[in-house]
């Protein structure tokens, strides 16, 4: 019987073996990694791609009559209360003239004294730091500053007024309002509230009279609007800006440039569409320009359009809230791609939806 020789050449190929079949399981491996990036960055590529085409229309004549319909549906708040021009200040501007200073000169919460104070915006600030700063509250800031309609929006070298307490200016509504009223609206002490605005608790004010109610605040819808929250992203998923509100140029080749009245949001067909705010749908239908859209109401002279839909998921009469699913997003009427048009619409007139919605925040 022939002895069985085992070679140790063989035994000892066997760690190479493992070497070999590690470099190839490392090799594969990175192969599969890159392949994968490839893969992935070519689909967001092409996401982009629709994305960017995925523009509309910009205004439909038809629907212009809708939005400039007075709204009886939804009950409107007391923003307008907040409206008051601050260089008409009514009886409180007897009680100082405006000083020009850039130093803070620290408010008084408990005077009956009211003056003012110019104060220039400088870089960097914002309204809260400048409200601490003089010891007053940022609802003062804004209601004595009615050009201040969006706190993001304050430039370096700007001048706004700066109260010397806290609180809010109100316009009469009716006739034969007064002090006394007045306080007990807002819950402050109506003794100051007649004091600040030399007067007595139980005068009567004519109408269009504006008062400086010490102590008072904003309504929360008013706070939110100023500070450019009032709507909710109509999207609760990915999308991409396609296109802006204002002058472009035209989405359909034409060369020239044309006026879109909202924003067009890219994202894939079928996306889910929710009401920026809650309100009543007022009109829902289909439009040459945005193709299947809704139309809702949310009072204060606010409404939303939702364009170029696939499908409609609401009806005329509905309460939504920004919870509710009013559509899915496509691409009828004048598209070039699957997005949402979404317009704001404060008065019958098209607003950038960036002063209301906060798009940061996605």
């Amino acid at each position: 019987m022939k002895k069985m020789v085992f070679s140790k050449k063989r035994f000892s190929s066997k760690p190479s073996n493992l070497g070999y079949y590690s470099k190839v399981f490392v090799t594969c491996s990175a192969s599969i990694v890159c392949a994968a990036g490839i893969v992935i960055g070519a689909t967001l590529a092409v996401l982009h791609v629709n994305n960017t085409n995925g523009q509309g229309g910009g205004s439909d004549p038809k629907l212009s009559m809708i939005m400039s319909e007075a709204d009886s549906s939804v009950k409107a708040s007391n923003i307008s209360d907040m409206e008051a021009d601050s260089e008409a200040l009514g009886l409180a501007a007897l009680m100082g003239e405006d000083q020009t200073t850039e130093a803070p000169a620290v408010s008084d919460n408990t005077s009956t004294t009211l003056t003012y104070t110019s104060y220039r915006v400088k870089k960097g600030d914002m309204i809260s730091l400048i409200a601490d700063a003089y010891n007053i509250t940022t609802d003062t800031i804004y209601s004595a500053n009615n050009t201040i309609t969006n706190s993001r929006l304050i430039q370096p070298g700007q001048y706004i007024k700066i109260p010397s307490m806290s609180g809010i200016l109100y316009t009469t509504k009716k006739e034969n309002e007064t002090p006394a009223t007045i306080a007990e609206k807002y819950s402050v002490d109506a003794e100051r509230c007649a004091l600040v605005n030399n007067t007595d608790l139980n005068t009567p004010l004519k109408m269009g009279t504006t008062v400086f109610v010490p102590g008072a605040e904003m309504d929360w819808e008013t706070k939110l609007e100023i500070n450019g929250d009032l709507f909710k992203l109509p999207l609760h998923s990915y999308f991409y800006i396609s296109s802006r509100w204002g002058w472009r140029p035209d989405p359909f080749g034409s060369g020239r440039r044309s006026y879109h009245g909202g924003i067009d949001m890219a994202c894939p067909k079928g996306t889910p569409i929710y009401s920026a705010k809650a309100g009543r749908v007022v009109s829902t239908g289909y439009s040459n320009v945005y193709g299947n859209y809704v139309i809702v109401s949310h009072g204060q002279g606010y409404k939303t359009l939702y364009g170029h839909m696939t499908r409609i998921l609401t009806s005329n009469g509905a309460f939504v809230d920004t919870s509710t699913k009013i559509g899915l997003v496509g691409s009828t009427g004048a598209s070039t791609g699957p997005h949402l048009h979404f317009t704001v619409y404060k008065n019958g007139k098209s607003i950038n939806p960036t002063n209301v919605v906060n798009f940061a925040k996605r």
